[in-house]
Order: structure tokens, then sequence, then C-alpha cells
């Protein structure tokens, strides 16, 4: 099973920026956005988490905001989803580090890229 020293060789394979803020946990600085992709280490898993933008205050938007939500979970991701926590935006995935291999962590960190990507058009008519 690989290890979060396997895992931390993965980022600096992609020549990813980041910093380990506490044992196992990294702020990692890509091309999605401006807010850091949070990797937590945490066997039996990888978490990866992303904010992506404010929950809206009016309640009305929020509600066409969250339909979008869940039709681009439905369409759009393949792993990954969005979520809420603590009124902000989140996108995240969790890989199984028992078969965790350099080709599934660079997937995934380029599909979180892509995600930002493509619907960044769409999410921006609900920024607050």
């Amino acid at each position: 099973m690989p290890t979060r020293e396997d895992v931390e060789s993965f980022l600096l394979r992609m020549e990813l920026e980041h910093d380990e803020v506490e044992p196992g946990m990294y702020l990692v600085r890509t091309a999605a956005g401006d807010a850091p992709l949070v990797m937590s280490v945490s066997p039996p898993l990888v978490v990866f988490r992303l904010k992506v933008m404010a929950v809206p205050a009016d309640e009305e938007r929020c509600g066409d905001l969250f339909r979008r939500l869940l039709e681009l979970n439905a369409t759009d991701l393949v792993h990954a989803a969005y979520g809420l926590e603590e009124g902000d935006i989140i996108l995240t995935e969790s890989l199984e580090m028992e078969n965790l291999d350099f080709n599934e962590f660079q997937a995934t960190i380029e599909s979180f890229q892509l995600a930002v990507a493509t619907h960044a058009e769409t999410l921006a008519a609900f920024r607050a």
C-alpha cells in the first residue's frame, strides 16, 4: 500500500507547489482556481477538497445553484462531486490508498482542474 511519502512523491513528480501544513495534510496550488486544493492522507483514504465558491445569500438563487450542481454531478463529474460545507460549495473526491498509483492520482488532480475550468462560467452567474 502506498504511504504518505509516496503521495508526496506524486506531488513532486507532477511539479505541483505544495505545503504540508500538518502531517499528511497538504495545500496544493494548481490551475484549479484561486483556493488551494486541500489533500489529506488519512489511511485508508486520500481525500481531495477544493473550495469553489461561497453559497449565495439569496435563497432563490441557492435553489437554482443547487439544482445546477446536482446536474453537473450527474453529467460532468465521474468520481468527484460538488457538496456543501459550512457555507461554501466544495468539490471533493476520495481515493483508496490500497491500490493508489500515480496515474490515478494525476487523473484526480487534472479532473479538478478541468471541472473548475469548464464550470467557471456556469457558476459565475451564482457568485455573491
